[in-house]
């Protein structure tokens, strides 16, 4: 599953982009919505297993026997979501960054200069964000990168590069060492605590906030440990976008070409080895093949745009959902609460994760809170420019 960040779209100089300055990238749209729908693909698994945000940590990977019919429906969405759409929004971020930098050097406005206060408050959406609804919450580490990255592009390309390179090369090698950390602990596998499990199934929800904030540290290791992750993503969105990654013309399509054929090629099967292989290779599965199976997605889902005439509804409602990003990302997981954990309808607790039921109302809950978004927010754009959320940060930033 940052979004505010990406919303704003205005295209730079040509020298940096393929687009004209002042229009819209439309793929950019299409390429968000799907980011924030797909990181629910994910996350509905955690919403919906046993002791819910501490459960998925607990257990370790969450992950269920492929033996098994549910067990291997949730491996399908692990190959095909895990970590890649999470890793798409945050190329996406990078993106919007470069946008606004380019935006500001053409107004001639100082760089950071107010877009340190973005950050920050994008922090402090996350920080109530992660209180009050959802604990792996990706808003505070975004904020965080952001502010280093927006401080490196007023540094020089090769700097960026380098910078870029040397977090790629640190964030793989403690992936590989936390990866061989676990393969040679005899853990036996986790199990969750049924004091945990009660809690969300029957506990209150000032509880379940007393929690998350009693486990502040253990719940938000996933940023500290992907920092150096964030910060190569964040910078080869901006490298993407400058080269012309994501324009209409010939140029976008070619390196989107490229993008396809060697994310799909070669990061398919070396996700899908990785997830087979079992929980002792699910960091590298989300953190390590995963980012470039993203690259794959871009050129996918490029192709897929490129040859629309005519816009239907389903990307139609992935653009409203990219536009309204944000109050989105936050949307899915606030239903998903109110659906799953025992203070709304308690449905998780209900159907249990091994009941006949399962794992098919997991798919019809993605299925439903998917459409949700889409025609609320191809709605909600029919009278207002931006999603309330984006709204109300335009308006707490004025002031």
């Amino acid at each position: 599953m940052t979004h505010t960040d990406t919303t704003d779209v205005t295209v730079p100089r040509a020298s940096e982009s393929a687009q004209p300055t002042g229009r819209r990238l439309p793929l950019l749209d299409v390429l968000r919505g799907a980011a924030i729908l797909g990181t629910l693909m994910t996350n509905v698994w955690i919403f919906t297993g046993p002791g819910a945000e501490w459960g998925a940590l607990q257990s370790g990977s969450g992950e269920q026997s492929l033996g098994s019919v549910g067990g291997a429906v949730e491996g399908v969405f692990s190959v095909l979501a895990n970590g890649k759409f999470l890793s798409l929004l945050t190329i996406l971020f990078g993106v919007g960054l470069a946008i606004q930098y380019a935006s500001a050097a053409r107004r001639g406005q100082p760089w950071p200069g107010r877009y340190r206060w973005r950050a920050l408050f994008l922090f402090g959406e996350g920080t109530v964000h992660f209180v009050l609804v959802f604990a792996w919450d990706v808003l505070m580490g975004y904020a965080v990168t952001a502010l280093l990255v927006a401080w490196l592009l007023t540094r020089s390309e090769r700097a960026q590069r380098r910078v870029m390179w040397w977090a790629a090369g640190v964030h793989l090698t403690v992936i590989g060492l936390l990866t061989a950390a676990l393969a040679l602990a005899d853990n036996g596998g986790g199990t969750v605590s049924r004091d945990v499990v009660d809690l969300y199934a029957h506990g209150g929800y000032p509880d379940q906030i007393a929690f998350r904030l009693q486990n502040a540290i253990a719940l938000r290791m996933e940023p500290v440990l992907t920092f150096f992750l964030l910060l190569f993503l964040f910078l080869l969105g901006v490298r993407l976008f400058r080269a012309g990654a994501f324009g209409a013309d010939e140029t976008g399509r070619r390196l989107r070409s490229r993008l396809l054929a060697w994310g799909i090629g070669l990061g398919l099967p070396l996700n899908a080895a990785a997830v087979l292989a079992g929980p002792d290779l699910f960091l590298l599965a989300r953190y390590g093949t995963a980012p470039l199976l993203a690259l794959g997605y871009i050129g996918l889902i490029g192709a897929v745009v490129d040859r629309v005439r005519r816009p239907g509804p389903l990307m139609t409602g992935l653009t409203s959902v990219g536009r309204t990003a944000l109050s989105g990302y936050v949307l899915q997981n606030v239903l998903c609460v109110l659906i799953s954990y025992g203070i709304g309808l308690g449905l998780a607790q209900r159907f249990g994760d091994t009941g006949p039921w399962w794992p098919w109302w997991v798919v019809g809950l993605w299925i439903t809170v998917c459409a949700v978004l889409m025609v609320g927010s191809t709605l909600w754009l029919r009278r207002f420019s931006a999603g309330p959320l984006e709204s109300v940060q335009k308006w707490a930033l004025r002031h």
